[in-house]
């Protein structure tokens, strides 16, 4: 076999959101911290819960349960803040806890079915089954530039 031909490996980490399992390409992940309180602003969409000092950064901070459309999660010191990074913008997203580093080829995904005629977005860009779990690939650019499009 030629090495050439070997399909390239994606890693993402798997966290636990509302007892379901999601995922994202860890290439944009900068780091995951614990739960800190966030300072709320006005006028914020409800699924931002506020800003959080991130070593003299403002770092805003999203509750990606109620963001995806699920019930918003109460917070607790178990729920994690996995930092990410897109085209240069932080964004804090709360999550039950972070479960896993799985690595997996493209070969390994799939399209999710459409649910909606004529729906533009979708925040699930694959899907994956591993040891039987259904895991969601989330489309992160869909869910932070919403954000930055929402606050402008």
């Amino acid at each position: 076999m030629n090495d050439k031909e070997s399909p390239a490996t994606i890693e993402l980490l798997t966290f636990q959101l509302a007892d379901q399992e999601y995922s994202l390409d860890i290439m944009s992940v900068r780091e995951i911290r614990g739960w800190t309180r966030t300072t709320p602003l006005p006028h914020a969409p409800s699924y931002m819960k506020g800003v959080i000092n991130l070593r003299g950064t403002v770092l805003p901070v999203m509750d990606l349960s109620e963001r995806l459309g699920l019930e918003p999660q109460k917070q607790t010191d178990r729920n994690v803040i996995i930092v990410v990074n897109h085209d240069d913008v932080m964004t804090g997203l709360l999550v039950d806890a972070v479960s896993d580093i799985i690595a997996l080829t493209a070969d390994d995904l799939q399209p999710p079915p459409e649910m909606q005629p004529g729906s533009t977005s979708n925040v699930v860009s694959s899907l994956t089954l591993i040891d039987e779990r259904m895991i969601r690939v989330l489309d992160l650019s869909s869910i932070v530039l919403s954000v930055q499009s929402s606050a402008a």
